[in-house]
């Protein structure tokens, strides 16, 4: 690993992370968005713990690569997923913010399985 994946890798995981420890302590910034999109609260624990354990993945794939991948391939898949759901919602001005999630976690995925 080199030290732009190891960079890269760190802040996504980090960024990746806050946002789960935001839905986890129901920070209003994230909760009343979520909740306008219509994500039920009974999600919201599952939700966090998603992105938590993509978090660590990546920051596991440092060492253990196949993993790393498979952390960024997860996390793809659940922004994705959000940028869906605030599609769904009509909250279409809010479409960048999952963006801003997916992209770190694709150029970490990238950066993991390049090295």
């Amino acid at each position: 690993m080199n030290v732009v994946t190891t960079v890269v890798v760190i802040v996504a995981a980090a960024w990746v992370g806050f946002s789960a420890y935001a839905i986890w302590t129901k920070k209003a910034f994230v909760v009343e968005n979520i909740s306008a999109y219509g994500v039920p609260e009974r999600w919201w624990p599952w939700l966090g713990t998603a992105k938590a354990l993509g978090a660590i993945g990546l920051l596991t794939g440092l060492f253990v690569p196949v993993i790393g991948i498979a952390a960024a391939v997860g996390l793809v898949l659940y922004f994705l997923g959000a940028v869906i759901t605030v599609v769904r919602a009509h909250a279409y001005s809010h479409v960048p913010f999952p963006l801003l999630y997916l992209t770190p976690a694709v150029a970490a995925g990238w950066l993991i399985a390049a090295a």
